[in-house]
């Protein structure tokens, strides 16, 4: 089992009420001092003391367990709204937002995620301004297809 594999296994007790999802885990390589990021979210969202929390646990048994043999640095956040989305939980957080997608094929889609499942989710196409006659219609995508999916902060 690798770091990052060992790391993601410790995550998985602290986190066992389901209440925060590991969004991602990266571990850095470098001699000096490795890096450990951990991005972690939750329905609602999640606090500053409660990446703390986290964090304050995680490095307990990255120390016990002696999982990383030397000096390191972690990091435990929330991923943040220009972060890209990565799984269905994520959308499912975000129903009701504005989303830029890019597919595979490098087509973009911008509109109002309406629903989300664990094979996919549904836009409502937004409609561009000189198009006055363009209807808004429902494009329906499967994660597969997707290589990037962000939400748009609108001011």
């Amino acid at each position: 089992m690798n770091v990052k594999e060992k790391i993601v296994e410790l995550l998985s007790t602290l986190l066992e009420d389901d209440k925060f999802f590991i969004v991602e885990v990266q571990v850095s390589a470098s001699k000096v001092r490795q890096k450990v990021t951990v991005l972690i979210d939750s329905d609602p969202g999640i606090s500053i003391d409660e990446c703390a929390e986290i964090s304050r646990q995680l490095g307990e048994m990255l120390e016990t367990q002696e999982v990383l043999p030397n000096a390191y640095t972690l990091e435990v956040s929330s991923p943040g709204v220009d972060y890209p989305l990565a799984m269905p939980r994520q959308f499912r957080k975000n129903i009701g937002r504005t989303l830029r997608v890019i597919l595979k094929d490098g087509i973009e889609k911008k509109g109002q995620l309406i629903s989300a499942d664990e094979f996919g989710f549904v836009l409502l196409e937004e409609v561009k301004k000189k198009k006055k006659d363009q209807v808004p219609g429902e494009l329906p995508f499967a994660y597969t297809d997707i290589a990037k999916a962000e939400v748009q902060i609108k001011f």
